[in-house]
C-alpha cells in the first residue's frame, strides 16, 4: 500500500518534492538530503502530516 508524500525542507520550510512510500514496512517519517530551490544548497527534507 503505497501512498504519496510531501517533503519539506527543514531550513526554510517549504515544500519542493513529492514522492511515494510504502506504509508497511516504513513506519517512521522519511527524512532525505535534497536540493532547496529557495536556499540554494542541499538540506534535510523531512515528511510533512
Amino acid at each position: 500500500m503505497r501512498t504519496k508524500i510531501v517533503l519539506a525542507c527543514e531550513v526554510c520550510q517549504s515544500r519542493n518534492y513529492s514522492t511515494q512510500k510504502n506504509k508497511l514496512t516504513q513506519i517512521n517519517r522519511i527524512e532525505m538530503k535534497k536540493f532547496c530551490k529557495t536556499c540554494q544548497e542541499h538540506t534535510l527534507h523531512r515528511e510533512t502530516k
